[in-house]
């Protein structure tokens, strides 16, 4: 007896093995035949997705706060951080390559050798990373601090391009705001400037002025002024800006007997500019005048009450303006009409083979623009479109598509990508996503509700939060309630079957390349 109950319970074990393996297999089987689910909703914990084409990853946390997806414009790079307050940006090797706190707060960006960071674009920095390889010049090595406007400073290594200054105090800045040059001592007792070989000197700026180098001159501001730039130009000024007489003479090679130009006025009364083949006069300026020129072009113009009436014809030009009710004018194949300003922009004009319309409603409220490209009318015409603060669509005419609601920085910052990752996921309450290969992809509530739909391989995927989720490949389907508590998958013509327990995770491959 008792060798036949050992047999009894070695035979049952073997079974047991037998049905374990069965199903084992079975589960396997399903699990393959199932769609495969390519996004874990768990809202507002955390919604991870696959890119089924790339194998990117990319998920968002606590609504759309923290998120990490790949860089669009860094290849194998990716962005993450938590918006708006800190944003970054990885090269694919892991590297820092850009980040903002609060842009534009604070900015920062580098590449292999060097870097750059800004506070409000007023406190800046830039300079060559430690251990960057050796420079090829001395300029190369550069570090340059700036807090606007008082403390300025370069450092190459090259005592000519050096500088550094402390506004009001102290200081040299060159080639920075226009000038070759600007010195200072207790500004505005002191300032010294350079530009194109002439050094003018204010003590104090702007009353007393004296000019020397390739131009001489002086001046008693605002009362009475003189420069003198020998055979190039001569400038009087007096009770600035009301009066002035500036003569521009001839290049060396210009024809002989070519006249000057002068421009000379005393304002509101007159003011008149002349110069070879052309003439303008204003009368009571700036609201009556004319202007004729014949060459290089022909042009002539009428103004009246300027800038509401205003006529003009000529090579390449035309206008009429009766602002502010409606103006039309053609400059160079620019074509721009205004219809009760600031009411209604309409533009259009070409950029090499392209062809670009554009209409706005008081400026940006509505702003819409259509490109298409010329002697190719078979082209679908790319679109950008923005209804502020609402709704944002770009279309570039080849099947991807992309709209976000709502959408208040679009319109002004359209190609600013730092407020685009800090600011605009924000306000994202419905977004939208169409690859020309037709993925597309709508997420609601900041991926609370998402729906997503796939034709190279006939599936598409609903989820609720993390409340359902609906599947589809082909002719599988599953239904989830509660990630995989409970549901219902159907796999084929089959029926339906219940499950329970089957809590399944975004794939990063395409299901049918996982069923092979």
């Amino acid at each position: 007896m008792r060798s036949k109950g050992r047999v009894c319970r070695l035979n049952l074990s073997m079974h047991l093995s037998r049905l374990s393996v069965m199903l084992g297999l079975a589960a396997a089987a399903a699990a393959h035949a199932q769609p495969a689910e390519r996004e874990l909703n768990l809202w507002p914990v955390t919604v991870a997705r696959s890119d089924p084409t790339t194998g990117g990853k990319s998920w968002t946390a606590a609504g759309p706060l923290l998120f990490r997806r790949p860089a669009t414009e860094n290849e194998g790079g990716v962005d993450h951080g938590l918006s708006p307050f800190w944003v970054q940006r990885d090269s694919a090797r892991g590297e820092l390559r850009a980040a903002s706190f609060l842009y534009p707060l604070f900015s920062y960006a580098a590449d292999t050798t060097t870097y750059q960071w800004s506070i409000f674009e007023l406190v800046r920095q830039s300079g060559r990373r430690s251990g960057a390889a050796a420079p090829d010049g001395p300029f190369d090595r550069r570090q340059e601090t700036e807090v606007f406007p008082f403390w300025f400073s370069r450092r190459t290594g090259d005592p000519e391009r050096d500088y550094r200054g402390l506004f009001p105090v102290s200081g040299t800045i060159r080639n920075k705001l226009g000038v070759q040059r600007l010195s200072w001592t207790l500004f505005p007792l002191y300032v010294e400037s350079e530009r194109n070989g002439a050094v003018t000197t204010s003590t104090p700026w702007p009353l007393i002025r004296v000019t020397r180098g390739t131009s001489h001159g002086w001046s008693f501001w605002p009362i009475y002024g003189r420069a003198e730039r020998a055979g190039i130009s001569r400038q009087t000024t007096f009770f600035w800006p009301l009066g002035f007489n500036y003569t521009q003479l001839p290049a060396a090679d210009a024809p002989a007997g070519t006249a000057p130009r002068r421009d000379l006025g005393f304002l509101p009364f007159y003011a008149r500019k002349t110069g070879p083949g052309f003439i303008s006069e204003t009368f009571f300026w700036p609201f009556f005048g004319y202007t004729k020129q014949i060459e290089p072009k022909q042009y002539a113009e009428q103004r009246y009450f300027w800038p509401v009436f205003v006529q003009g014809r000529g090579d390449g030009v035309r206008i009429n303006r009766w602002a502010p009710f409606y103006s039309h004018s053609n400059r160079k194949g620019y074509d721009k009409q205004w219809v009760a300003w600031p009411l209604v922009r309409h533009a259009e004009w070409q950029e090499g083979n392209v062809d670009r319309r554009r209409t706005q409603l008081l400026y940006f409220f509505y702003w819409g623009e259509e490109q298409r490209i010329i002697g190719r009318p078979e082209v679908r015409p790319a679109t950008l479109t923005h209804l502020w603060p609402f709704l944002s669509h770009w279309d570039d005419g080849a099947g991807r598509i992309q709209w976000q609601a709502l959408s208040p920085f679009e319109v002004f910052f359209g190609r600013n990508e730092k407020v685009r990752l800090a600011w605009s996921p924000l306000f994202a309450l419905a977004r939208h996503e169409q690859t020309a290969s037709g993925r597309e992809r709508t997420t609601l509530l900041w991926n609370a509700i998402t729906w997503a739909s796939d034709r190279t391989d006939a599936s598409s995927e609903f989820h609720l939060g993390p409340l359902l989720g609906v599947t589809r490949q082909g002719d599988n389907k599953r239904i989830a309630v509660a990630g995989g508590l409970f549901g219902l998958r159907r796999h084929g013509p089959g029926g339906w079957r219940p499950f329970w327990l089957d809590f399944s995770r975004p794939t990063a491959t395409p299901p049918i390349a996982a069923a092979r």
